[in-house]
């Protein structure tokens, strides 16, 4: 398969059509999500300067009012709109190019459009300073009706993939009955139907609840039920933040290395496993509030932990992968094959440096789903230091990593820069190491998360946060130097698209697993090697898969949601800004 065409039944003339509006479209979906991820990260730095005592904020009146301001836009345009558009875009093209069919454009746009439309309201609402809600926006703390129809319309239309995706699926499995799905689609399809069901709890939140409430329809709203339906959707949206990046670690990484990977039915668990073990525990978020047994707490810790199993999974999977493609070029003895692997790709650098700062990630979320350990760390910078080594690593670096051959694939220019794409990478991953960790060991101290600790006076600053002094200047610094390189890459990938020099797109770097084929296109020869594997057969009834996740949710919360329907908390709106 090329990179200008999708082998199908349509005439030459249509196939080359749509493989033009696919490559349009997906360009749409990157630019948008990563114009996203500029506005979220010029303001971030300024919550790393809050904490390191440097309120910014004032000299920045009008534009931002207030830190509350500025952490709520940081929040949502980076862990909503960046996210959202990259992954709609990805797991419907890649799929469409694994396949070699393509996908129903139509619901691809509106897609893009009610996301569009959604992003545009509540921007609209957080820019005029009337939803200062944070990202999280939990009631009674109260916002603009934009800001929850925006968000409503965010959490529809990032669901619109998975339509797209089952169709592609079903007209391949039409003409090649009895084979597998190939990994990349199977990998999206499982993120997306996992998202189809993580969806219900913000979705049923907003239109039960928020959007009424906001629109003057009903006066109180139950800040308890509310705060368990929206962590049923805010703990699986940790995942579809991870899994995309994993469909490129597990689908792309292994070819882009010179290699191979090692196992394909491996990828195939940890995309199953991830899809049933992260539904049924977002009350792991709600381990400080009442209402809920200690029986059940203690349940929630064993079933969260038991997400790291397809982390541990991936890191021997993905390690393995690589050290097989480091010693093919020539990497000897217990490390060498690390120092052989193409560093001077930032593509590739990008993903192993992502990589190396997931165990951090991964580490610090033991802590956060340890009832006991929780209660130290509870609202502290500890948890926000957890999640900038998830999302704003392993997320942000491989979505990065993959604009690095996306965009000369979808314009035909090469990148303006590669030293300064690698200057980036390697900025953005000092500057987050430094930030997480003077994060997570300053909430050791105590030092409280979303608080404007920067506009107490500088007597108290330092009466109350001295002693996280150091940790609180390295989250300054980790800061700044996050500003670096996020410049650094936006003047890359803008640069390309604008100015790069012409040349022949790459192709798209899709990987081979041992035994596995070269190509899964629609017209590509028949594979019953891979239709032979139990495993990998019996992973493939998506369905099934589905059906135990629902489940298994619907009996991790009816025991939790029991009670609180039983026992109504109705709450008036609180407007504090």
């Amino acid at each position: 398969m090329t990179a200008d065409t999708i082998p199908s039944a349509l005439p030459r003339s249509d196939s080359d059509r749509a493989a033009t509006s696919m490559r349009r479209l997906m360009l749409a979906f990157l630019v948008m999500g990563f114009s996203a991820l500029l506005v979220g990260a010029t303001i971030g730095p300024l919550q790393a300067l809050n904490y390191g005592g440097i309120d910014a904020y004032p000299a920045l009146r009008p534009l931002l009012q207030s830190y509350y301001q500025g952490l709520t836009i940081h929040g949502v345009m980076n862990g909503y709109v960046f996210t959202f558009f990259v992954t709609c875009g990805l797991l419907v093209y890649l799929p469409a190019r694994e396949l070699g069919v393509a996908p129903n454009l139509a619901m691809w746009r509106a897609c893009f459009a009610v996301m569009a439309l959604g992003t545009l309201c509540v921007f609209y609402a957080m820019a005029d300073n009337s939803s200062s809600v944070l990202w999280t926006f939990y009631p009674p703390l109260k916002g603009s009706p934009f800001f929850y129809i925006g968000i409503t319309l965010l959490a529809l239309g990032s669901t619109m993939p998975l339509p797209i995706l089952l169709k592609m699926r079903a007209t391949w499995r039409r003409h090649r009955p009895g084979e597998i799905t190939p990994l990349v689609t199977y990998m999206s399809l499982t993120t997306m139907l996992m998202w189809g069901l993580a969806g219900v709890g913000v979705v049923a939140e907003l239109v039960l609840q928020l959007d009424p409430w906001s629109l003057g329809l009903i006066g109180t709203v139950d800040p308890i039920v509310n705060r368990t339906l929206f962590w049923l959707t805010g703990h699986p949206i940790v995942y579809f933040w991870l899994m995309p990046a994993y469909v490129s670690w597990y689908g792309l990484l292994s070819r882009q290395v010179g290699g191979k990977l090692i196992s394909d039915p491996m990828a195939r668990i940890t995309f199953a496993l991830l899809m049933i073990f992260s539904l049924p525990v977002g009350t792991h978020h709600q381990f400080s509030d009442p209402g809920f047994s200690s029986i059940w707490r203690g349940i929630l810790v064993v079933l969260t932990m038991s997400v790291a199993t397809p982390s541990l999974v991936t890191a021997f999977t993905i390690g393995l992968s690589l050290e097989y493609a480091g010693r093919l070029r020539g990497g000897r003895g217990w490390f060498g094959w690390f120092s052989a692997l193409p560093w001077g790709d930032p593509s590739v650098a990008a993903q192993v440096l992502a990589a190396v700062t997931f165990i951090l990630g991964g580490a610090t979320g033991v802590v956060n789903g340890s009832w006991q350990l929780n209660a130290i760390v509870h609202n502290t910078t500890f948890i926000p230091g957890h999640f900038h080594v998830t999302v704003g690593s392993v997320t942000a670096m491989t979505f990065m990593a993959i604009s690095f051959w996306m965009v000369p694939h979808l314009t035909g220019r090469q990148l303006v820069s590669r030293r300064l794409a690698l200057f980036s990478v390697w900025t953005w991953f000092v500057g987050m190491t430094i930030f997480a960790i003077g994060m997570t060991w300053a909430g050791l101290y105590g030092v409280p998360r979303r608080a404007w600790v920067s506009a107490l006076p500088h007597e108290t600053y330092h009466a109350l946060y001295g002693m996280a002094s150091v940790p609180l200047a390295l989250v300054a610094l980790g800061g700044v130097l996050l500003w670096v390189a996020s410049y650094t890459f936006f003047a890359v990938f803008f640069g390309t698209i604008l100015f790069g020099r012409r040349t022949a797109p790459p192709p798209i770097p899709f990987a081979q697993s041992f035994g596995g084929p070269a190509s899964s296109t629609i017209d590509s020869p028949p594979n019953p090697a891979q239709s032979a594997s139990p495993l990998i057969r019996a992973l493939d009834h998506i369905w099934l898969l589905t059906g135990v996740t629902a489940l298994a949710t619907v009996a991790a919360y009816i025991p939790i949601l029991w009670p609180f329907l039983h026992h109504v908390t109705r709450a008036p709106g609180w407007i504090l800004w």
